[in-house]
């Protein structure tokens, strides 16, 4: 409880800041709650690499995009390739982070994967604006 209080403080004082929150989503899928995990980086969409993805990074995502709780964290490009660059690698969560982007990762555009191992997400809720 502790941990997610400081995660929300720290988030609250990046937005105050002026620090821009990430945008996410999920596309190819059926469900905005669920799909290949794409981040806005420099006016462009790229994707997640699937490399130690698990449910705590999952939890992450459908959090931060109003989508209720996680179901699983599908890889190897479960919801098809993506095309564009891959700006996150080797992602590490602990599930209590207000964005994708709060956990450590390699640093944006620094990968060492390919489309065929982009991360997915299946949420349980659908989504709430």
């Amino acid at each position: 409880v502790l941990f997610s209080l400081i995660s929300w403080l720290w988030h609250m004082i990046r937005m105050t800041r002026g620090e821009p929150v990430v945008p996410v989503r999920l596309v190819n899928s059926t469900s905005r709650c669920s799909g290949r995990v794409e981040i806005f980086h420099h006016g462009q969409w790229g994707t997640v690499c699937d490399n130690i993805w698990e449910l705590a990074h999952t939890e992450v995502v459908c959090r931060q995009l109003g989508c209720g709780r996680a179901m699983s964290a599908p890889q190897r490009a479960h919801f098809g390739e993506g095309s564009g660059p891959i700006w996150l690698d080797e992602v590490q969560c602990s599930g209590n982070e207000s964005s994708i982007t709060d956990c450590a990762h390699r640093g944006v555009g620094s990968h060492n994967c390919h489309h065929f191992e982009d991360a997915s997400v299946v949420c349980k809720g659908t989504y709430q604006s």
